[in-house]
Formats: structure tokens, C-alpha cells, sequence
């Protein structure tokens, strides 16, 4: 099912979405969130423009962005000219009236970035974790602050102007629990309290979210799945793990962990015993991850004579070199399609990504090859894809999330 990209606002008049009668309060606050909605979608919009997208009066729509205006949501910027008559005064959203902040964790460290209420970036910073794991104990808070305040330091910005905090982890957390589970190789991130630890610092709410759901809300929205409302996503990287998004929607799961395909267990891999917290590795000792994450990429490269320290440089090698490199990809493949064909047998996706350090080094050719093993399987055959974002994408999809949050607070003028 392809997916719109229409954004519908909220009808104006004198019910409420579901038909009941509205109260003036409730009814000028959706007229202002379909107001708000339609500026962050399309920019710097004039009175009319604005009204006529809303389908309010002229008067109404003049209130309403007084009303805006006056609240911090809105500002002037600037004129339509190169027409008849006066020129048209054009409005767009403050991107002072909030600020946010999103983070990826990773074993090597943490990024942080933060961004105003439009979504655009502005500061950045990078935090590395300390080298053993005794130095990490206690320390999670501090390091998540150190990456964040220097976020906003390159802003020119203080913990005082955010309104939310999104993190990326490996892993998921459990909502029964509290816990962050299916990584234990993140020392210093189980803690049951952390959530409450990280926003008594922060000072903001805390979303704590599966890496690979991030990167799959960032290819959602601003990716290769746009058009698409089910789709999976496969990560291969140093971890494997996979986001189902079925009817637009995240599938998560009791535990929150929907998508740990890195443990599945397949023909040729070692299986992940102990369960999703025994062990120090990302992939549990054994299961998907054990064919085709980076380390298993590294190893296939050298069997077939191919010397590199990572698997970017393994499969940029394998690319550029006839039989070995052929030998490389070709396994590499299979060994894809053979996890990828129990994930299209059990969700029977519209369209699958690829992503992660081994899809993009990879690239069209992997790709093209997995196809090829997939094609004569007696399964669905959904679309194939190599994600096409440009930059981190947990770190983008952390940031449209912490930006839709912040929205639907900020511009709630009920």
C-alpha cells in the first residue's frame, strides 16, 4: 500500500474531527495546529495562501496568524513581490519556539545533535566512550550531558531551551521493565532507572528508541520508503537488526524487540543461546549477525585472499576485483537472502531496504545479486532497495521524532 504525501489538516468550522460540536477554545486550536502543520510542511506561506489551504476567511485566517504571532509560533519574514497590486506579507514558524535534541549511542561513543523547531540542524558534537567497561559504570548520565551540552554550546544554546531528548540505542527497551535489552554490549546502559537518571539531568522528556526503528523512521520520511506505508528495513553493520513499519506504523513488539534478527538463528550460523542479555557481543554469540555483520564480511573477504580491516574497505575491494571479489559478493548475497526470505515469509513487506555499512559499501551490485537469490524463492518478492539518506541515519530519524514530540506540544495552543 503506497503511502500520500499530501499532509491533511484538521477541518476547520464548527465540529471536531470525529463530528462532535467544538467549543471556540478547541476550534481555534486546530485551526492553529493545521495552520502551524502547514508552514512546517510547505515554508513561508502569505495570509491567503495560508487561508486558502485551510479553507478559512480571510478575517480568520488574519487572527489566527496575529494569534500565532503573538504566541512565539509564527514570525514575518519577508514579502511576495513581482505581482500586481501591494505586496503579500509572507509568515513561517519560529524556530525559536522550541529546540530539541537526539542522540545515536554506539560502543565507540555518542553523537548528539540539535535542532529548532523547523527541524533544521544547529550544533553538533561527539562524545567518545571510555575504553573499559569498569570506567562506564555510573557514568551513562554524564557522558549522555557532555554530549549534549557541547550540542548546544555549538548552538549557542543551553540545556534551558530544550523541550526533548530522543536516543538511539542498539538494543530496545523493555516497557514492562524499564530495561534496555538485546544489548549487552553497551556496559552502563541497563540500568532499570535510566530513563528517570537521563531527563533528571537533562531536564526534558526522554524517548529511548531502537537504533534500527530510527533509521527506518529517517528512510520513512525522508528516504527511499516515502511512498510506502509497509516496508522493512535490514541493517547490517557491526550489529544486524531489522524495523518492520506496517501500515505506516512501527512494530515493536512485548519486549520491544521486534527486529532482533541479528539472533535468528539460520542454516550455517552458530545459534544465540543464553538469551538477549548473556552475552557481551551484539549478536549473542551467534544467528544472523554471524554471516553477515562486519566482522563476518572482514573474515568472508579473507577467506576468498581479500586483506582489509573493515568491511567498507572489504567490499569496496571485493567491488574492484574480478573472481575473488565476485566469490565475496555472491556469498555475501546468499547469505543475505537466506535471512532476508524469513523475514519476507513471516511480514510479506511491499519493500525492502538495505542499510548499514555493509549495504551501503555494497551498493547497487549487493544488491542486485541478493535480488537474484531472492527471485527464485517461493516467497513474495517485494521491492528491493539501498538506502539512500545522507548522513547518520539513526541520528536523523532520532531528530524527526524529537521534532514531531516537541510539536505536538509546542503548537497545542488549547
Amino acid at each position: 500500500m503506497r503511502r500520500g504525501t499530501t499532509m491533511a489538516a484538521p477541518p476547520p468550522g464548527n465540529t471536531t474531527p470525529n463530528g462532535t460540536p467544538g467549543t471556540p477554545r478547541v476550534l481555534r486550536a486546530m485551526n492553529d495546529r493545521a495552520a502551524l502543520d502547514l508552514l512546517a510542511a510547505h515554508g513561508p506561506l502569505t495570509r491567503t495562501r495560508l487561508g486558502e489551504l485551510t479553507g478559512l476567511s480571510k478575517p480568520t485566517a488574519s487572527q489566527l496568524l496575529t494569534r500565532l504571532e503573538s504566541a512565539g509560533l509564527v514570525r514575518p519574514t519577508g514579502n511576495v513581490t513581482g505581482r500586481p497590486g501591494p505586496n503579500a506579507q509572507l509568515y513561517e514558524i519560529n524556530p525559536a519556539a522550541a529546540h530539541v535534541a537526539a542522540l545515536a549511542v554506539d560502543q565507540e561513543g555518542i553523537s548528539a545533535a540539535v535542532a529548532d523547531i523547523t527541524g533544521q540542524v544547529v550544533g553538533e558534537h561527539r562524545v567518545t566512550a571510555p575504553t573499559t567497561d569498569e570506567s562506564l559504570t555510573g557514568r551513562t548520565a554524564e557522558l549522555v550531558a557532555e554530549a549534549v551540552d557541547g550540542a548546544l554550546a555549538a548552538a549557542g544554546l543551553d540545556r534551558t531551551d530544550l523541550h526533548g531528548t530522543v536516543i538511539g540505542t542498539p538494543g530496545a527497551l523493555d516497557p514492562r521493565t524499564g530495561t534496555l535489552r538485546y544489548a549487552p554490549h553497551l556496559p552502563g546502559w541497563q540500568s532499570r532507572a535510566l530513563r528517570d537518571e537521563l531527563a533528571e539531568v537533562l531536564h526534558t522528556p526522554i524517548v529511548i528508541e531502537n537504533d534500527v526503528n530510527l533509521a527506518a523512521v529517517a528512510e520513512q520520511h525522508h528516504g527511499t520508503a516515502q511512498d510506502f506505508d509497509d516496508f522493512a528495513l535490514v541493517w547490517a553493520d557491526e550489529g544486524v537488526g531489522a524495523a518492520i513499519v506496517l501500515g505506516g506504523t512501527l512494530l515493536r513488539g512485548a519486549t520491544g524487540g521486534a527486529g532482533e534478527i541479528g539472533y535468528m538463528p539460520l542454516p550455517g550460523a552458530p545459534l544465540a543461546r543464553g538469551g538477549p542479555d548473556a552475552a557481551a557481543a551484539p549478536d549473542g554469540g551467534g544467528g544472523f549477525q554471524k554471516l553477515v555483520g562486519c566482522p563476518a564480511v572482514v573474515e568472508l573477504a579473507r577467506e576468498h585472499g581479500i586483506e582489509a580491516p573493515t568491511a567498507a574497505k572489504a567490499l569496496t575491494a571485493a567491488l574492484r576485483t574480478p573472481g575473488a571479489g565476485d566469490a565475496v559478493l555472491t556469498e555475501l548475497a546468499r547469505r543475505l537472502a537466506t535471512g532476508l526470505a524469513s523475514v519476507v515469509a513471516v511480514v510479506d513487506p511491499e519493500l525492502v531496504v538495505l542499510s548499514g555499512e555493509v549495504a551501503q559499501a555494497g551498493g547497487e551490485r549487493l544488491r542486485e545479486l541478493v535480488e537474484t537469490e531472492l527471485t527464485g524463492l517461493a516467497l513474495p518478492r517485494p521491492e528491493l532497495r539501498i538506502s539512500d539518506i545522507e548522513g547518520d541515519p539513526i541520528l536523523i530519524g532520532a531528530l524527526r521524532q524529537a521534532v514531531a514530540d516537541a510539536r505536538n506540544t509546542v503548537f497545542d495552543t488549547a
